[in-house]
């Protein structure tokens, strides 16, 4: 993705001020938030590595599951701690997806646990629910 085209995850930044920096590896994300957003930028550009260098080893797997969704949209609904000083956070989102393929639209709806580690924030798991319609 080029550095000046809008982020994927609707901050109103480019990507690169926005989550390309931390794709690229010049920053780290500072809260449980930001590692959010740039986790589903990750998804919606298809950066595999990204996903899985951002998982909490204690829960990654082998490897991110990326699809072939083109990912459209991204709503936070809710954050609970996950700041510069936590060690812990939730974010509550929903994501709207489509198939390129078939033309079905969905979304899904995930209250996601971090961890910072090392300084680092990490996702380790969530609660998800995905509706095709």
């Amino acid at each position: 993705m080029n550095d000046d085209n809008r982020c994927p995850c609707l901050s109103g930044d480019t990507y690169g001020a926005c989550c390309g920096r931390y794709h690229s590896g010049a920053a780290t994300a500072p809260t449980a938030e930001a590692l959010m957003r740039s986790r589903y930028s990750a998804f919606a550009v298809g950066d595999d590595a990204y996903l899985l260098a951002t998982w909490a080893p204690q829960t990654r797997p082998d490897t991110a599951g990326l699809g072939d969704e083109q990912w459209r949209r991204l709503d936070i609904h809710r954050t609970e701690r996950g700041g510069p000083f936590d060690t812990t956070g939730v974010v509550e989102f929903t994501a709207f997806y489509r198939y390129p393929t078939t033309g079905v639209r969905g979304s899904l709806h995930e209250t996601s646990r971090f961890v910072r580690e090392g300084g680092r924030w990490y996702y380790v798991d969530g609660d998800r629910e995905a509706n095709d319609r």
